[in-house]
């Protein structure tokens, strides 16, 4: 049974459980109904969630970034087809604290920071929908979603 949910909520969901920590924020898409559901250790969130949200197998948790593999390895890929004089640097650059706050320097130096965020829209966008279609999820672009069968 496949169930439909919405892609900019699921975007929406996968982002808040890429920021932060681990265990901070976590979001699951109910797969009965195709609901999401935003959990967090730091924010008061207004929605009621249910009871078994995190031990039920009806209830799928959303990955983060580094679950599909959108972190420094990301970044590597880009960096090798756009700058590959820049690899060396920007390897370096992940060996510290603020990587990412000298990697934008760098791309905006370049004049590619605009190529930067379509890129990382674009393979996120494709690995999200690839994480949707491994788990029986059918990623809608409406706003009115229906459970399917």
């Amino acid at each position: 049974m496949t169930v439909a949910v919405n892609f900019s909520e699921l975007m929406t969901a996968f982002e808040f459980a890429s920021v932060a920590g681990p265990f901070d924020n976590r979001a699951y898409v109910d797969l009965i109904t195709g609901k999401i559901y935003l959990v967090s250790d730091e924010l008061e969130l207004e929605e009621e969630l249910p009871d078994d949200l995190e031990e039920s197998d009806r209830y799928l948790a959303v990955p983060g970034k580094n679950e599909l593999h959108l972190g420094s390895r990301l970044v590597e890929r880009f960096v090798q087809e756009r700058l590959p004089a820049d690899a060396d640097d920007v390897a370096a650059f992940f060996r510290r604290k603020g990587a990412y706050s000298r990697l934008k320097i760098l791309l905006a130096d370049r004049g590619v920071l605009q190529q930067w965020y379509e890129f990382e829209q674009a393979e996120t966008s494709a690995a999200l929908r690839a994480w949707c279609q491994e788990n029986e999820i059918e990623p809608t672009d409406s706003g009115d979603v229906q459970a399917g069968g």
